[in-house]
């Protein structure tokens, strides 16, 4: 019997699976890569939020606690993820520039938004009102991370590749028994295939697609990543990644012309200089109607859990919620009741 069965292996699943492994606990991992996306998500850490210039729920206990653990990561499997690198929003107006000056005074944001505009030395990006710079800010590279991790955990003959098969779990008093083996626990970090399973599919994750280009752009020299309508993330080499989309509706995997035209709309608004576009992907986003993570116990199965709901800002909440859930499985410590899951259990069971 091993202490834990998980299943799901992006951004959430890998970060449960770190805490685990730090705590010395036993577990196997379940996944059939269905989910995209934290394979195809830009990866960006960033405390604020660029539209409203307010700071993000709980952003810096998150980079608190994320960033050492990505760099523990990086030291383990011996790769490089974190890549620091500036965020500039860049202006569209006087009026925003003041309301950026007028963030750097509370006393919340002091601590991650520069108080001075940074004038643009691009010739081929237009920003004539110039760009303020957000702090403590940097790139995770999780295609990367999702491969060598999983390769990690295969060497081990820890991860079974396959689809989670509902009809073969049986719940059994204080474990569950699966495919031949048992577990004290069982952890659903499954994104938008939350979908598809019949404990918690009842929570309200709606999921928003989100669709990014990789561009090359040999003569744009940008090394910080530029916030406008939308991002442009330097990932070496010249290339760019642009993104993204945000739609409701569309639920599958598959990238579209028109977000790809939508995005090229967007972008040609004040990129100046020739590009190609290299790749197109998409994945589904798993964001909540109040966007905050679904994190705890299942009402009715004892030795049932789930860490979900990541959203967009995934590289940074994964951490602090798999450590969350470590305690409240471990010690009865309470989930941060913002992302406790009974926060929609209690109404849902009641009615």
């Amino acid at each position: 019997m091993v202490d834990y069965l998980i299943v799901g292996l992006g951004l959430a699943g890998i970060s449960f699976c770190e805490v685990l492994e730090r705590n010395k606990k036993s577990f196997k991992v379940i996944s059939d890569d269905s989910q995209t996306s934290s394979v195809v998500a830009g990866g960006l850490y960033n405390p604020v939020t660029l539209k409203r210039f307010t700071l993000a729920w709980n952003a810096k206990e998150q980079l608190d606690l994320a960033i050492p653990f990505y760099s523990e990561l990086e030291r383990k499997l011996d790769i490089q993820l974190d890549y620091k690198i500036p965020i500039l929003r860049r202006f569209a107006s006087i009026n925003e520039q003041n309301l950026w000056f007028e963030a750097s005074d509370k006393p919340n944001l002091g601590h991650f938004v520069a108080p001075k505009i940074h004038s643009n030395h691009n010739p081929n990006i237009e920003a004539p009102f110039g760009y303020g710079e957000v702090l403590h800010t940097g790139r995770i590279d999780t295609a990367v991370l999702l491969l060598h991790y999983g390769k990690y955990l295969g060497d081990k003959d820890l991860l079974l590749r396959e689809t989670f098969d509902f009809e073969a779990l049986k719940l059994r008093d204080g474990f569950v028994e699966y495919g031949g083996f048992k577990a004290k626990n069982i952890v659903f970090a499954t994104g938008f295939g939350i979908k598809n399973n019949p404990y918690f599919n009842y929570l309200p994750l709606n999921g928003t697609k989100g669709e990014l280009l990789t561009i090359n752009a040999p003569a744009l020299k940008e090394e910080r990543v530029i916030k406008s309508s939308v991002f442009i993330i330097p990932l070496g080499k010249d290339m760019y990644r642009v993104g993204a989309t945000y739609k409701w509706k569309d639920k599958s995997n598959t990238p579209t012309e028109e977000c790809k035209q939508e995005l090229l709309q967007k972008l040609n608004t004040f990129l100046k200089c020739p590009y190609e576009v290299v790749d197109h992907v998409a994945g589904i986003r798993p964001t909540v109607s109040d966007r905050k993570p679904l994190v705890g116990r299942h009402p009715e199965h004892e030795n049932m859990y789930l860490l979900n709901g990541l959203g967009s800002r995934g590289v940074m909440i994964a951490p602090m919620a798999s450590m969350q859930l470590y305690a409240l499985i471990e010690n009865k410590e309470a989930v941060a009741p913002e992302m406790d899951l009974s926060r929609f259990t209690k109404k849902h069971f009641r009615n």
